[in-house]
């Protein structure tokens, strides 16, 4: 029984993947991402020097219900499920573009 215990305080840490970064309001901005990905993270790194607002996910680092949940969720945007998908309001930006990203985030 405790073993099952330990088996869920795992898996709910997994669980709690997206977060936030504050910053100027450009709308609802959400970048799913890969932790290993080198343009992932310098779609974050934009992200961050453009002083917006938004959310992101490692989706490589998910388990369980929550990786499956943010897989379904990048191919309903992005049916390749390629990384980064960063979207943008009603704007789907697949893979770095800084000047795609910049324009959704003014």
């Amino acid at each position: 029984m405790q073993r099952h215990g330990s088996r869920c305080r795992h898996e709910k840490e997994h669980e709690i993947a997206m977060e936030h970064v504050k910053g100027k309001e450009a709308g609802q901005i959400m970048l799913y991402a890969l932790s290993t990905c080198v343009w992932c993270k310098k779609t974050r790194a934009l992200l961050d020097e453009l002083g917006v607002a938004y959310d992101y996910e490692y989706v490589d680092l998910l388990q369980g219900a929550a990786r499956t949940k943010a897989i379904a969720a990048v191919r309903q945007s992005n049916p390749r499920s390629s990384f980064p998908t960063l979207i943008a309001g009603d704007r789907v930006i697949i893979g770095f573009k800084e000047d795609e990203i910049r324009e959704a985030c003014a």
